[in-house]
C-alpha cells in the first residue's frame, strides 16, 4: 500500500471553508471510481499549511495512474485556481 500526503497553501483572499468544500466534493467521490484509490480525506490544517490531503493507494502504479486519470484531472480543474503552492510525500507501508 502507498500513502500519499499533500499539503497546500491557498492564494491570498481565498475563503478557506468554501475552498475546502469544493475540493472535498470534487475529490472524495473518486474513491471507488479510480482503480487502486482506497481512501481519501481533505481537511483544513491548523499548523502552517491551509489544508491537507491524505490518500491511500494499492500500489505506486495505482498512484501514478491516479495522477493522470481523466476523473482526477477534471476534479483538479474545479479547484486548482485556489492553490498557491503544495508539497507532497509518498511512501509505502
Amino acid at each position: 500500500m502507498v500513502r500519499h500526503i499533500v499539503m497546500y497553501m491557498f492564494k491570498e483572499g481565498v475563503n478557506k471553508q468554501e475552498a475546502i468544500q469544493v475540493i472535498d466534493e470534487a475529490l472524495t467521490p473518486l474513491v471507488g471510481q479510480i482503480p487502486g484509490l482506497r481512501h481519501l480525506e481533505v481537511r483544513l490544517s491548523f499548523n502552517g499549511m491551509d489544508y491537507a490531503l491524505y490518500s491511500e493507494f494499492d500500489s505506486k502504479e495505482a498512484l501514478e495512474n491516479y495522477a493522470v486519470h481523466p476523473l482526477h484531472l477534471a476534479a483538479k480543474d474545479q479547484f486548482s485556481h485556489f492553490i498557491a503552492s503544495r508539497v507532497a510525500a509518498d511512501y509505502e507501508v
